[in-house]
């Protein structure tokens, strides 16, 4: 994630309070633990993935470019090759 100037987000008396502590440095806020996903939810995202990037493989070898890939599933064309790349290693 990319660093956030605190003087944008937060409140000058809270970034006061913050200084005693750290000045010029960068501190990691994690996330509530209510954000975070369930074990059951992060199995269905990763087979929903796998799902997405074995069809992309198929279509791959089917002949479709990488070009087309990316543009078909809103994805990088470096996405794109590394799940490739991942996929055909394992092969």
């Amino acid at each position: 994630m990319k660093p956030i100037d605190a003087t944008v987000i937060l409140p000058q008396e809270l970034i006061e309070q913050l200084q005693q502590f750290v000045q010029g440095g960068t501190i990691y806020i994690p996330a509530s633990k209510d954000d975070h996903p369930s074990m059951e939810e992060a199995a269905v995202c990763r087979k929903e993935m796998d799902r997405r990037n074995s069809d992309i493989i198929q279509a791959y070898t089917s002949g479709a470019s990488v070009e087309q890939l990316a543009q078909s599933y809103l994805l990088s064309i470096y996405a794109i090759r590394e799940i490739i790349n991942h996929y055909t290693l394992k092969m």
